[in-house]
């Protein structure tokens, strides 16, 4: 199936509203595990989160590595909006910032991240060599990198079931921008050829799960 782009920013606020309310809790402790896994050795330090949206997959990564500042960045200011609310609500303000930001910004700090992340900012991108750019622009040489995305999935009629697999009790909206997101998701060969274009084939790129792909490795 031909990949469907879909608009880059969830800046609508039904949208934001949708996507907080939604239960990502198998995900997004998903995403923590499989980065646990593959850099054993970190525990800490300056990270930045790429398309941080609501902030949830930052909240659990902080809860996991303590040690870790993280500054998370997006486009959306209505994402934004509800991350810093459960920033301050759970008490991680001193941990966690969160910042407006939209890609490709080169004001970033260039090399100043031990740890550089994204959970489903790839599939949104028109040029996805912004988030292949940015890693590289803004990580430390040997920073762990890890991106998690969805993964498109073999056929439209696929994409529903994976929709009602895992999002059935979801309001109708978060189901909409559930299945666009599935149709615009890249597929592993293409995240491959990415990387190579971008001077970043040293990245492996994997299914991790029936809708989900990780890149990782350390900046070289």
């Amino acid at each position: 199936m031909k990949r469907i782009p879909e608009a880059e920013l969830m800046d609508d606020v039904e949208q934001a509203k949708a996507y907080a309310d939604a239960d990502f809790s198998e995900a997004h402790d998903s995403f923590v595990t499989h980065f646990r896994q593959r850099f054993p050795e970190f525990i800490g330090g300056h990270v930045l989160d790429l398309g941080c949206g609501t902030a949830d997959v930052i909240l659990r990564f902080g809860a996991a590595y303590p040690g870790a500042r993280i500054k998370g960045i997006d486009g959306a200011q209505a994402m934004l909006d509800i991350g810093r609310r459960d920033v301050e609500r759970r008490g991680y303000s001193a941990q966690v910032t969160l910042v407006r930001c939209l890609l490709p910004d080169h004001r970033l700090p260039t090399g100043s991240f031990d740890a550089v992340i994204s959970n489903s900012l790839l599939h949104h991108l028109a040029d996805p060599g912004v988030l292949w750019e940015t890693l590289w622009h803004c990580a430390k040489k040997g920073a762990p990198l890890f991106i998690m995305d969805l993964m498109r999935p073999s056929n439209k009629q696929r994409a529903r079931e994976l929709v009602q697999q895992y999002a059935g009790d979801a309001s109708p909206l978060l189901q909409k921008d559930f299945y666009n997101s599935l149709l615009a998701a890249y597929v592993v060969d293409e995240v491959r050829a990415q990387l190579d274009r971008a001077g970043l084939g040293y990245l492996t790129a994997e299914a991790v799960s029936d809708r989900h792909l990780i890149v990782w490795g350390a900046r070289e």
